[in-house]
């Protein structure tokens, strides 16, 4: 079986170049490579896709190479953008850099990524214009979609370089890297058409191919990824294995196909099966179950899954201050935090924080023993706050309910 009908199986290829080539590409081992700019400290959701994408042309023969864009990264790509980048500074670059590296590695193993900056570093501007801008006319530049739509919002000539930069990086990856597939989401098109008719003025028997692959959005057509608290990040520190994982598990029932086609290297067939027996009884949610399990996994390790379920279990049966420290943290990270001034009892606390609307209320809720301070009943309206209550510096953790958790910090 071979690669492309493994990715139009599961319906992902937008576009790709030539098949006989990418066919004898995977006969021959050759290397495929992504561009990853580290515009952020860390990857997202949007970036999956073409991460598991490596993973699977992996498991076809292909040889991943993951590429950090050093340089790209400095420049930005205006394809499809509305507006000009911010320009990074050296130190957010090489600080990025670091992090997202570690991201893939982990993800994707022991593969080598290739820093792009190392193919500039020791190259003048004049050495650039005249061996690499040499082979770009203006008009054809203009002609592409990723530039001409930015043309009348306004383009700098910084931006406008970085196709030819790209183009570049696959020349030099072809050449030095045993690299002849490039790939990317559907918006870099151009960029990927550059760097074959670059590699063409150079040798126009090469083996060189590119595919691009559908942006994953919702059935909605929004773009996927983005919430109303933001972006979901890869990186535990901005979004927790929690977080993750409920982002996954309460996906739709309808967007649990495609998700697990695009985000898993499951079987076409094993996704197919999954979702034959999630339509039997839709309430197990066993689509998104699986989907959240993959992910999850792949992500960050059977040991971020094992938390983000630890947390999940804790919710449900009402006993959060059972979790061990690691995920007690991770789940306080996920909590937005109620600020008040300091108060001396339990009544005040329910109160001031507004997760009682009144003294009324907090009888009410107090008589019926739905109130609780880290997950002990209070039983008394005049009981004081003590040292042992909080479970950091000035922070307290409160619950209305049996799965209403606040957590509240006193200034």
């Amino acid at each position: 079986m071979d690669i492309l009908k493994e990715l139009n199986d599961r319906k992902i290829v937008k576009q790709f170049t030539n098949e006989e080539k990418i066919i004898n590409a995977q006969k021959n081992k050759k290397g495929v490579y992504c561009g990853f700019d580290p515009t952020a400290d860390s990857l997202h959701i949007g970036h999956l896709i073409q991460i598991v994408n490596l993973k699977r042309f992996a498991e076809y023969g292909f040889k991943p190479i993951p590429v950090i864009g050093g340089a790209t990264g400095m420049i930005g790509d205006p394809s499809f953008k509305s507006a000009e980048r911010v320009l990074l500074t050296d130190a957010d670059v090489i600080k990025n850099k670091t992090a997202i590296s570690a991201q893939l590695k982990k993800m994707l193993g022991n593969v080598k990524i290739v820093d792009n900056l190392d193919f500039y570093k020791d190259m003048s501007i004049l050495d650039f214009l005249r061996d690499v801008g040499k082979h770009f006319n203006l008009s054809y530049l203009l002609a592409k979609e990723n530039i001409a739509s930015r043309i009348s919002s306004g383009l700098s000539i910084t931006e406008f370089t970085y196709t030819m930069l790209q183009a570049h990086d696959f020349k030099t990856l072809y050449e030095k890297h045993d690299c002849h597939i490039q790939i990317g989401g559907s918006d870099q098109w151009g960029n990927i058409t550059s760097g074959l008719d670059y590699i063409s003025d150079f040798d126009k028997d090469h083996k060189a191919a590119g595919i691009t692959f559908n942006l994953l959005t919702k059935k909605d057509g929004n773009k996927f990824g983005k919430t109303e608290s933001g972006t979901i990040w890869l990186d535990v520190n901005k979004t927790s294995e929690y977080e993750l994982y409920q982002f996954f598990i309460n996906q739709e029932d309808d967007e649990c196909e495609n998700l697990l086609m695009f985000l898993t290297t499951l079987p076409v067939s094993e996704v197919k099966n999954i979702m034959a027996e999630h339509k039997k009884e839709p309430f197990k949610r066993i689509a998104q179950k699986r989907l959240s399990y993959e992910v999850l996994t792949f992500v960050h390790g059977k040991i971020g899954l094992d938390k983000a379920l630890k947390i999940t279990d804790a919710l449900f049966k009402g006993n959060v201050s059972s979790l061990d420290k690691s995920a007690l943290t991770g789940f306080l990270k996920t909590m937005n935090e109620i600020e008040i001034k300091k108060v001396k009892n339990i009544n005040e606390l329910f109160i001031s924080s507004g997760v009682c609307s009144s003294n009324r209320e907090f009888r009410e809720l107090l008589e019926s023993g739905s109130l609780y301070v880290n997950d002990e009943k209070i039983n008394n309206t005049n009981t004081e706050i003590t040292s042992n209550m909080f479970i950091s510096e000035n922070t307290i953790l409160i619950k209305k309910g049996k799965k209403k958790y606040y957590l509240i910090k006193m200034t």
